[in-house]
């Protein structure tokens, strides 16, 4: 959200002595289109990258997701039509149940899918012996850092327990250049009633929405520019979008 309304501010910015004021919402709304047709490029793009990490194999290869990340979907459902064989592992992702709609777009694919509850994540990992974790971003950070939904930070360190490879999937458009100016992403706390609506007297209960994942425990991100370590993230988003800096 942020970098799209810097990318509608930047170009109206360089249209702004040619630019009449009755005009203003049609060149806003053409902005808005084309920065919508990248995200979907960029889309397309790591759907085709991501799909490389599942491998072509004989013996069914167990993927791990947790939350709903249409990028996420997207690498699954062109491993799928590539033909490869793999399961999914996915979470509910409470308060909300994202994961439902994740297991749904999969299964309605006819993608084999196991759904667990959260507090699952490692008896499932071992369980069924899973063989690659792919999740989603909300934001990157300038370090490496992603913010994802709560849990994926849980999910990272029974990764990095088992030696499971742990992939971020994210279009290079959520990092946060203002992250390199020391500003710091902040984390959503959600209406307690989600997670429960009439508690009793004294009981205190929080609903954090996100939470952060160390670059230490993220093996890459996959990108629109392919699949690097999450420190570079900026070098690679000054490369391929210097309009938004």
């Amino acid at each position: 959200m942020k970098n799209g309304l810097k990318f509608i501010m930047n170009k109206l910015e360089k249209e702004k002595e040619s630019c009449y004021a009755e005009f203003i919402s049609d060149v806003i709304e053409k902005y808005k289109s084309q920065y919508y047709d990248m995200l979907q490029s960029a889309k397309k793009r790591i759907a085709i990258i991501g799909a490389r990490r599942i491998p072509s194999v004989d013996k069914k290869f167990n993927v791990m997701t947790h939350c709903h990340s249409s990028l996420v979907t997207g690498i699954l459902l062109e491993a799928k039509n590539q033909k490869k064989n793999f399961k999914v592992i996915n979470t509910e992702t409470q308060p909300r149940l994202q994961g439902r709609k994740t297991a749904k777009k999969l299964a309605d694919a006819g993608i084999e899918v196991t759904h667990v509850v959260d507090s699952a994540m490692r008896w499932a990992v071992r369980h069924f012996e899973v063989n690659l974790i792919i999740i989603g971003a909300d934001s990157i950070t300038s370090e490496g850092t992603i913010i994802n939904k709560i849990g994926s930070r849980l999910l990272a360190l029974v990764a990095h327990e088992e030696h499971v490879p742990f992939y971020v999937a994210s279009p290079l458009l959520k990092y946060n250049p203002e992250t390199n100016l020391g500003i710091l992403e902040t984390i959503e706390i959600r209406d307690s009633k989600e997670v429960w609506e009439n508690p009793s007297k004294g009981i205190e209960v929080l609903n954090p929405a996100f939470e952060t994942v160390s670059r230490r425990y993220i093996d890459g991100l996959i990108t629109e520019a392919g699949i690097f370590a999450s420190s570079h993230v900026s070098n690679y988003f000054e490369k391929l979008y210097p309009e938004m800096l």
